[in-house]
């Protein structure tokens, strides 16, 4: 099979995954822990580096993004180093984007300061709710006071920032999603990312879900009218969605997500880190252990990757579907033709378009915003045998 890696991008991604406080609707791979021995971790991410490097020579490093967890509560000394080591491996693209997660309740203006110092460029802070009642219910450790400050002080250190928002939430009205979102968008500066709550098995919010105990959740209608205002408010102030739930102003998309739903290259290190590597023109999926402790272990013994596995031209072509619909210029046909061995059925293709849920121009395939709203059941329909 040809070696396609180049289509995407080469990126880094490296996984904090120690938080503050655990929060409730959280299914990430993040712990809450009194000690740190942060000699040993920046010295795990700097072997683990190494190792991979090794394997991948000669790439262009387009990306690197430090998420969580809150990779904010890192020294910015590791942050640096890690860096620092990537480039002496790795020749990077002259715009090479450089991302760390931040909380308002773990930024201060020195941090950020030495973080940009180190080499990072982007930041992307989880606010999360703009009001107080809300933000303790989804477990949060900031104020919306807190939140503006921080975000200050991101703005005045970053030239590229971005943060989070979360709808759908308990006893939210669509009324006051539209004011929250317009309060959000006077405040952002280049990029939005807004999810629907969603309640995510093995979480605080799912046990109380399961037990009945989370009320107020807005039901698919309310929850289907704020994802259009989204899109409608968000394009009227020049923040178009360029993915399913992210927003940016033109030329200011995360160039490190857009990596992963191209179907790029990039190399997942930290507990529970996922990767795509194209080793030999053989695409391979690459995860390393969830346990902090356990991947630690790992690294000391050579390899913090644990699980590796050859994908196969039709699993290559399902992730291309699955990540390629989920942003607006949507998928390459001919490259999915190809690692498939075929091409999409002419008949389903042109069923889904005249129910107006995808369109076709220029040899790509895209969900329309109608079909982005239903996209599970779009996806199942075009790989459906």
């Amino acid at each position: 099979m040809a070696d396609d890696r180049p289509v995407g991008g080469f990126g880094l991604y490296v996984h904090w995954p120690f938080c503050q406080a655990k929060c409730p609707y959280c299914d990430f791979n993040s712990h809450v822990a009194r000690e740190i021995d942060q000699t040993a971790w920046a010295r795990a991410y700097l072997s683990e580096i190494d190792r991979v490097a090794a394997e991948l020579p000669g790439r262009i490093l387009s990306t690197i993004y430090f998420g969580g967890g809150t990779p904010s509560l890192m020294p910015p000394d590791t942050v640096a180093a890690i860096i620092e080591r990537a480039r002496q491996h790795w020749p990077a693209s002259n715009d090479m984007e450089v991302t760390i997660e931040a909380n308002p309740g773990s930024v201060e203006a020195g941090r950020l300061a030495g973080y940009r110092d180190g080499g990072v460029n982007r930041v992307s802070m989880g606010i999360q709710a703009l009001n107080d009642t809300d933000l303790r219910r989804l477990g949060r450790i900031h104020t919306v006071a807190e939140a503006h400050r921080a975000l200050d002080i991101a703005r005045n250190t970053f030239a590229r920032v971005s943060f989070d928002l979360i709808y759908a939430r308990q006893d939210q009205t669509l009324r006051q999603w539209r004011n929250e979102l317009t309060q959000a968008l006077s405040m952002a500066v280049d990029h939005l990312s807004l999810y629907q709550l969603t309640i995510e098995a093995g979480t605080a919010f799912g046990a109380r879900h399961e037990a009945g105990k989370l009320r107020g959740l807005p039901g698919e209608d309310l929850a289907a009218d704020m994802f259009d205002a989204t899109q409608e408010i968000c394009e009227a102030s020049g923040f178009a969605a360029y993915e399913v739930s992210n927003h940016a102003a033109s030329g200011a998309e995360s160039r490190h997500n857009l990596i992963y739903w191209r179907c790029g290259d990039y190399v997942g290190i930290g507990p529970g880190a996922h990767g795509r590597i194209t080793v030999g023109g053989r695409r391979l999926a690459t995860e390393s252990p969830l346990a902090p402790g356990r991947w630690l272990h790992h690294v000391g013994r050579g390899s913090g990757e644990t699980v590796r596995t050859e994908l196969t031209g039709r699993e290559q072509a399902e992730e291309h579907v699955m990540m390629g619909l989920r942003i607006r210029e949507g998928l390459d046909m001919a490259r999915f033709a190809a690692l498939n061995g075929a091409p999409f059925g002419s008949d389903r293709v042109g069923r889904l378009a005249e129910l107006g849920m995808i369109e076709v121009a220029d040899g790509r395939l895209a969900a329309t915003r109608r079909g982005r709203t239903v996209l599970n059941a779009v996806i199942r329909d075009l790989l459906a045998d």
